[in-house]
Protein backbone atom coordinates (compact mmCIF):
# COMPACT_ATOMS: atom_id res chain seq x y z
CA UNK A 1 0.00 0.00 0.00
CA UNK A 2 1.18 3.26 -1.19
CA UNK A 3 1.93 5.85 1.77
CA UNK A 4 -0.84 8.59 0.42
CA UNK A 5 -3.46 5.51 0.91
CA UNK A 6 -2.23 4.56 4.23
CA UNK A 7 -2.96 8.14 5.46
CA UNK A 8 -5.75 8.30 3.75
CA UNK A 9 -6.77 5.01 5.92
CA UNK A 10 -5.74 6.15 9.04
CA UNK A 11 -7.32 9.58 8.74
CA UNK A 12 -10.81 7.70 7.74
CA UNK A 13 -10.35 5.74 10.70
CA UNK A 14 -9.63 8.80 13.07
CA UNK A 15 -12.77 9.86 11.89
CA UNK A 16 -14.94 6.93 11.92
CA UNK A 17 -13.89 5.67 15.13
CA UNK A 18 -14.70 9.24 17.07
CA UNK A 19 -17.77 9.14 14.90
CA UNK A 20 -18.42 5.75 16.91
CA UNK A 21 -17.88 7.23 20.64
CA UNK A 22 -19.69 10.52 19.34
CA UNK A 23 -23.21 8.32 18.96
CA UNK A 24 -22.18 6.33 22.47
CA UNK A 25 -24.09 7.36 25.47
CA UNK A 26 -20.28 8.02 27.48
CA UNK A 27 -19.77 11.01 29.19
CA UNK A 28 -18.02 14.40 28.32
CA UNK A 29 -14.51 13.10 30.23
CA UNK A 30 -13.89 9.62 28.70
CA UNK A 31 -14.85 10.62 25.45
CA UNK A 32 -12.03 13.70 25.52
CA UNK A 33 -9.54 10.88 26.68
CA UNK A 34 -10.70 8.23 23.85
CA UNK A 35 -10.02 11.91 21.56
CA UNK A 36 -6.56 12.35 22.67
CA UNK A 37 -5.61 9.04 22.29
CA UNK A 38 -6.45 8.25 19.14
CA UNK A 39 -5.85 11.88 17.28
CA UNK A 40 -2.23 11.52 18.51
CA UNK A 41 -1.70 7.50 18.26
CA UNK A 42 -3.36 7.79 14.99
CA UNK A 43 -0.37 9.93 13.60
CA UNK A 44 2.88 8.87 15.78
CA UNK A 45 1.58 5.00 14.35
CA UNK A 46 1.98 6.42 11.05
CA UNK A 47 5.30 7.81 11.09
CA UNK A 48 6.54 4.97 12.96
CA UNK A 49 6.01 3.26 9.35
CA UNK A 50 7.42 5.81 7.50
CA UNK A 51 10.70 7.97 9.01
CA UNK A 52 11.27 10.47 6.69
CA UNK A 53 10.01 13.17 8.08
CA UNK A 54 9.42 14.02 12.12
CA UNK A 55 6.14 14.18 13.33
CA UNK A 56 7.59 16.74 15.70
CA UNK A 57 8.74 19.47 12.92
CA UNK A 58 5.32 20.78 13.17
CA UNK A 59 5.58 21.77 16.93
CA UNK A 60 8.22 24.20 15.97
CA UNK A 61 7.85 27.51 17.08
CA UNK A 62 7.76 30.69 14.85
CA UNK A 63 7.14 33.68 16.17
CA UNK A 64 7.10 35.69 12.84
CA UNK A 65 3.62 33.69 11.47
CA UNK A 66 1.91 34.50 15.04
CA UNK A 67 1.15 38.14 14.00
CA UNK A 68 -2.17 37.42 11.08
CA UNK A 69 -3.51 34.10 13.39
CA UNK A 70 -3.92 36.45 16.16
CA UNK A 71 -5.48 39.66 14.32
CA UNK A 72 -7.69 36.88 12.22
CA UNK A 73 -8.54 34.95 15.61
CA UNK A 74 -9.71 38.16 17.73
CA UNK A 75 -11.49 38.85 14.29
CA UNK A 76 -13.30 35.80 14.13
CA UNK A 77 -14.18 35.72 18.15
CA UNK A 78 -16.43 39.37 17.07
CA UNK A 79 -17.78 37.93 13.74
CA UNK A 80 -18.93 35.14 15.65
CA UNK A 81 -20.56 36.65 18.79
CA UNK A 82 -22.16 39.53 15.72
CA UNK A 83 -24.00 36.47 13.81
CA UNK A 84 -25.37 34.84 16.81
CA UNK A 85 -26.65 38.23 18.07
CA UNK A 86 -27.57 39.58 14.73
CA UNK A 87 -29.47 36.01 13.17
CA UNK A 88 -29.88 33.73 16.33
CA UNK A 89 -33.38 34.99 16.85
CA UNK A 90 -34.40 33.48 13.60
CA UNK A 91 -32.50 29.56 14.99
CA UNK A 92 -33.88 28.01 17.88
CA UNK A 93 -31.07 26.69 20.23
CA UNK A 94 -33.32 25.75 23.08
CA UNK A 95 -32.68 22.04 22.41
CA UNK A 96 -28.51 22.59 22.80
CA UNK A 97 -28.38 22.60 26.29
CA UNK A 98 -30.54 19.62 26.70
CA UNK A 99 -29.15 17.37 23.86
CA UNK A 100 -25.66 18.33 25.30
CA UNK A 101 -26.83 17.51 29.35
CA UNK A 102 -28.71 13.84 28.16
CA UNK A 103 -25.92 12.47 25.78
CA UNK A 104 -22.64 13.96 27.76
CA UNK A 105 -23.13 15.30 30.77
CA UNK A 106 -22.75 18.90 30.53
CA UNK A 107 -24.42 21.38 32.20
CA UNK A 108 -24.07 24.84 34.60
CA UNK A 109 -21.94 23.02 36.89
CA UNK A 110 -18.89 21.74 34.88
CA UNK A 111 -19.27 23.83 31.40
CA UNK A 112 -16.62 26.15 32.72
CA UNK A 113 -13.94 23.33 32.95
CA UNK A 114 -15.53 22.00 29.75
CA UNK A 115 -14.79 24.75 28.08
CA UNK A 116 -11.47 25.52 28.94
CA UNK A 117 -10.42 22.19 27.79
CA UNK A 118 -12.60 22.74 24.18
CA UNK A 119 -10.35 26.04 23.61
CA UNK A 120 -6.97 25.40 24.62
CA UNK A 121 -6.14 21.23 24.65
CA UNK A 122 -9.00 20.08 22.15
CA UNK A 123 -7.84 22.62 19.49
CA UNK A 124 -4.92 21.68 19.71
CA UNK A 125 -5.93 18.01 19.70
CA UNK A 126 -8.14 18.81 16.37
CA UNK A 127 -5.20 20.49 15.16
CA UNK A 128 -2.90 17.88 15.34
CA UNK A 129 -4.49 15.67 13.49
CA UNK A 130 -6.25 17.16 10.96
CA UNK A 131 -3.71 20.39 9.92
CA UNK A 132 -0.64 18.10 10.91
CA UNK A 133 -1.40 14.85 9.66
CA UNK A 134 -4.04 14.80 7.59
CA UNK A 135 -3.01 17.97 5.39
CA UNK A 136 0.56 18.61 6.22
CA UNK A 137 1.57 15.02 6.04
CA UNK A 138 -1.14 13.95 3.08
CA UNK A 139 0.46 16.91 1.27
CA UNK A 140 3.87 15.17 1.01
CA UNK A 141 2.66 12.16 -0.44
CA UNK A 142 -0.21 13.66 -2.54
CA UNK A 143 -1.42 16.67 -4.64
CA UNK A 144 -1.75 19.89 -2.46
CA UNK A 145 -5.38 20.63 -3.89
CA UNK A 146 -5.74 16.87 -3.10
CA UNK A 147 -4.70 17.44 0.39
CA UNK A 148 -6.80 20.60 1.26
CA UNK A 149 -9.70 19.51 0.52
CA UNK A 150 -9.50 16.15 1.64
CA UNK A 151 -8.53 17.13 5.05
CA UNK A 152 -10.94 19.86 4.95
CA UNK A 153 -13.86 17.53 4.22
CA UNK A 154 -12.55 14.93 6.82
CA UNK A 155 -12.40 18.04 9.76
CA UNK A 156 -16.30 18.63 8.97
CA UNK A 157 -17.09 14.93 7.98
CA UNK A 158 -15.56 14.69 12.00
CA UNK A 159 -18.15 16.98 13.34
CA UNK A 160 -21.13 15.30 11.51
CA UNK A 161 -21.86 12.95 14.85
CA UNK A 162 -20.53 15.71 16.90
CA UNK A 163 -23.28 18.01 16.80
CA UNK A 164 -25.91 15.61 15.82
CA UNK A 165 -29.08 16.45 17.45
CA UNK A 166 -27.95 20.28 18.68
CA UNK A 167 -29.59 22.02 15.90
CA UNK A 168 -32.49 21.92 13.28
CA UNK A 169 -31.11 20.46 9.80
CA UNK A 170 -30.88 24.04 8.22
CA UNK A 171 -28.30 25.43 10.87
CA UNK A 172 -26.89 21.86 10.98
CA UNK A 173 -25.92 22.21 7.36
CA UNK A 174 -24.83 25.17 7.66
CA UNK A 175 -22.66 24.86 10.14
CA UNK A 176 -21.17 21.73 8.15
CA UNK A 177 -20.24 24.10 5.28
CA UNK A 178 -18.83 26.30 7.21
CA UNK A 179 -16.23 23.97 8.99
CA UNK A 180 -15.52 23.08 5.38
CA UNK A 181 -14.19 26.32 4.91
CA UNK A 182 -12.78 26.81 7.56
CA UNK A 183 -10.69 23.67 7.00
CA UNK A 184 -9.92 25.58 3.52
CA UNK A 185 -8.77 28.60 5.66
CA UNK A 186 -6.63 26.99 8.45
CA UNK A 187 -4.44 24.94 5.84
CA UNK A 188 -3.47 27.77 4.27
CA UNK A 189 -2.62 29.45 7.68
CA UNK A 190 0.08 26.27 8.24
CA UNK A 191 0.98 25.83 4.60
CA UNK A 192 4.05 28.19 4.81
CA UNK A 193 5.31 28.06 8.29
CA UNK A 194 4.22 23.83 8.15
CA UNK A 195 3.73 24.46 12.16
CA UNK A 196 0.47 23.88 13.81
CA UNK A 197 0.70 27.09 15.52
CA UNK A 198 -1.05 29.49 13.27
CA UNK A 199 -4.04 27.17 12.69
CA UNK A 200 -4.34 26.82 16.62
CA UNK A 201 -4.54 30.31 17.42
CA UNK A 202 -7.46 30.83 15.43
CA UNK A 203 -9.57 27.49 16.28
CA UNK A 204 -8.45 28.46 19.75
CA UNK A 205 -10.32 32.26 19.35
CA UNK A 206 -13.29 30.52 17.57
CA UNK A 207 -13.97 27.77 20.29
CA UNK A 208 -13.92 31.10 22.55
CA UNK A 209 -16.36 32.68 21.07
CA UNK A 210 -18.50 29.01 20.41
CA UNK A 211 -18.17 28.67 24.47
CA UNK A 212 -19.25 32.25 24.67
CA UNK A 213 -22.46 31.24 23.25
CA UNK A 214 -22.38 28.70 25.37
CA UNK A 215 -22.58 30.30 28.74
CA UNK A 216 -25.20 32.20 27.76
CA UNK A 217 -27.82 29.61 26.56
CA UNK A 218 -26.60 28.11 30.13
CA UNK A 219 -27.63 31.29 31.36
CA UNK A 220 -24.06 31.71 32.78
CA UNK A 221 -23.40 35.23 31.49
Amino acid sequence: MTRKRWILLLIVTGCLLMAWVDFTKMHYAPKAMLKIAAFISIPLLYHRLDTTKDPWDILKFNRRSLGIPVLLGISLYGLILLVYFTIGSFFDFSNVTRVLNDTVGVNRSNFLYIAIYISFINSFIEEFFFRGFAFLTLKKHATRRFAIVFSSFAFAFYHVTLMAGLFDISLYVLCLLALVVAGFVLNLLNEKSETLYPSWIVHAFANFAINTVGFILLGML
